[in-house]
């Protein structure tokens, strides 16, 4: 690659931006980021608005005034549109790159793939197409609602298929590299009775033979985590060597998924893997610099001393409860008691100094806003506020290992038919304060009971800012939307920090 070029990506099925700010953060020797995405694609209303958003702020990060504006519009003294307005160039690349509106591949295919070709054509550089397929289809949770539809078929589930979107853009754009991700179901997912992932790779290899499309090059596909045994001609045994574990890359979450690395044959080069971290991450690492707040009541009026009177009341019976399991003299040590003052929303920074480990504060810090975004807590129905309460002090006394449904007095069971079935055993389920967080997810937009806060005094779930922490986005990126929407997108993300190590592999390659 000539030190001049920038390399083209393509960024398909973008959601908010976590791989293409991963991507396009990475910097070469000389401290300049060579890869420039020209689209992204994204159908989502309000993960298209965060991606262009996002876009944006890429483009005017280094201009004159820029980052004093983009806070004033984190601080709500400017709006969206007086801000694109002071930038009137960038804000048109910012548009022209994410389409200039919600647009889907299947759908919009015309537009994308014309716009696509012009690209290339004008292009001299290497190329790269990011973006993995939407995962409900594939994903374990995805087939188990699908169980439940009659006359369900997977073979007829578009879902299923995206990838040979994926494909057809493979074979127009003819990229130098490709990264294509998703989630680990993709590897024991069945159409008619027959494992697809083989036959995915086997169509990624050689996308031109699926498209009918004629002179598109081969790919070798590489596990970004696994040396392949014979480097020249990646064979693996296994399908989970190209699961990545996040948590033993740096990442503060135990997220597996799969990730594929495609290579054009002619290139001739072998990437290398990206380096295990010795020391894992843990969710108190990385959120405990975050203002501390309190739930809400979702079925009464919330009022503030209403819900510290509640906390204290339900102190009292976790204390009894947990005295009988754990003994007294450790919970007397423990703090249960409602933080007095406490609200439900900040955009206020605290004194407390962050925990962040080395390697990854400068990624989340830099070019910090003055306030903290997307921080807001949502509300809870009081009979759960003492079970999460429950949760989160029995986590602290049973060294980080949440509780079971098994582990739940008879008197804080819900009224669930499946409660003592054993299929929703870990229904309320909190994140601990000394490991990485479990996966999150778009499930976290539902109710939260599967990721709630390690502080019994707060008594409430993960807010989008610290579930974005956990996926490793920046403290300056903005989640448009309502509040369902801005989780949504953060559960279906992938990592930006992860994108970065994916992205240095990349660039290594086309420089090397």
């Amino acid at each position: 690659m000539n030190k001049k070029d920038k390399v083209l990506v393509i960024d398909l099925f973008a959601g908010p931006g976590g791989l293409g700010e991963g991507i396009s953060a990475t910097t070469d020797k000389n401290g300049k980021k060579p890869f420039d995405i020209r689209i992204s694609v994204e159908k989502e209303p309000s993960a298209h608005k965060t991606l262009t958003t996002r876009s944006f702020f890429r483009k005017i990060r280094t201009m004159p005034k820029g980052i004093e504006n983009y806070n004033l519009y984190l601080q709500g003294k400017l709006s969206r549109e007086e801000l694109f307005a002071k930038f009137p160039e960038q804000s048109e690349l910012a548009l022209n790159e994410t389409l200039e509106g919600p647009k889907a591949l299947g759908e919009d295919n015309k537009l994308i793939h014309s716009r696509i070709e012009k690209l290339i054509s004008d292009h001299n550089g290497p190329k790269v197409v990011i973006g993995g397929p939407p995962c409900q289809a594939y994903s374990l949770a995805g087939r188990s609602r699908n169980a439940g539809i009659e006359d369900y078929k997977a073979e007829k589930d578009h879902r299923n298929f995206l990838y040979l979107e994926y494909l057809k853009v493979l074979s127009i754009a003819q990229p130098d590299v490709f990264v294509m991700e998703n989630v680990r179901g993709i590897l024991s997912a069945k159409i008619n009775g027959k494992v697809m992932f083989p036959q995915i790779l086997k169509d990624l290899r050689k996308p031109g033979r699926v498209t009918k499309i004629k002179g598109v090059p081969g790919y070798k596909i590489y596990s970004l985590v696994a040396p392949a045994e014979n480097p020249n001609n990646p064979q693996y045994k296994n399908s989970s060597d190209f699961l990545i574990r996040a948590e033993n890359y740096g990442i503060p979450q135990a997220r597996h998924r799969v990730i594929l690395l495609g290579v054009r044959e002619d290139l001739g080069r072998v990437p290398q893997t990206i380096e295990q971290l010795q020391q894992q991450v843990t969710v108190e690492e990385v959120l405990t610099d975050l203002p501390p707040l309190r739930s809400g009541f979702s079925k009464q009026k919330d009022i503030q001393c209403d819900w510290e009177k509640q906390i204290l009341n339900n102190s009292k019976v976790i204390t009894k409860l947990l005295t009988k399991r754990f003994g007294e003299e450790s919970v007397s040590t423990l703090p249960l008691t409602p933080i007095k003052g406490l609200t439900r929303f900040s955009t206020k920074k605290t004194n407390v100094k962050p925990k962040i480990p080395s390697h990854i504060k400068e990624w989340y810090l830099d070019c910090a806003p003055n306030n903290v975004l997307n921080h807001e807590t949502r509300g809870h129905m009081t009979s759960d506020l003492l079970r999460y309460g429950y949760s989160a002090a029995f986590t602290k006394l049973n060294d980080g290992v949440s509780p079971k449904s098994r582990d739940f007095p008879v008197e804080l069971a819900p009224e669930h038919d499946n409660w003592n079935s054993g299929s929703h055993a870990d229904r309320f389920r909190t994140q601990a304060a000394n490991k990485p967080a479990t996966t999150v997810t778009s499930h976290i937009s539902k109710d939260g009971h599967y990721f709630i806060h390690y502080d019994p005094q707060q008594c409430r779930s993960l807010t989008v800012r610290e579930a974005a922490r956990l996926q490793t986005f920046p403290d300056n990126y903005f989640f448009e939307g309502n509040r369902t929407q801005q989780y949504v997108q953060v559960g279906n993300a992938v990592p930006p920090y992860l994108a970065l190590k994916i992205g240095k592999v990349v660039l290594e390659l086309l420089t090397t």
